[in-house]
């Protein structure tokens, strides 16, 4: 890692935009989790499908990939970009083996 990326300060303000976002989404996917798990018992595959149609409700209509995207850019935009040697920056570089999903039957992005 190069010398300028060891530490990165973000102001108040906008780690507090980050913090927003992460919170809607943890706060309200953990209130989704509870409130189906207490359900659970009834009647688990009526449930469970419901519970999987209001999670992926809340995914598209609360855009929770746009929110998600906005705290990367929050992250990651002090970030000095400069290429090494390998052509990769430092943020590259420490992203490079993360596993990603994958369609079924396909083996596990980067692996």
């Amino acid at each position: 890692m190069i010398k300028e990326n060891e530490e990165i300060i973000l102001s108040g303000n906008r780690l507090i935009d980050a913090l927003k976002e992460i919170e809607i989404i943890l706060i309200s996917l953990h209130k989704m989790g509870s409130y189906y798990g207490d359900k659970l018992v009834e009647d688990e595959s009526k449930v469970r499908i419901e519970y999987e149609k209001e999670t992926t409700k809340f995914i598209d209509e609360w855009g929770v990939t746009q929110r998600l995207a906005k705290v990367r850019t929050i992250l990651s935009e002090k970030f000095n970009n400069t290429l090494g040697e390998d052509d990769m920056d430092d943020l590259e570089r420490a992203l490079e083996y993360l596993k990603y999903w994958t369609k079924p039957g396909d083996k596990p992005y980067n692996e």
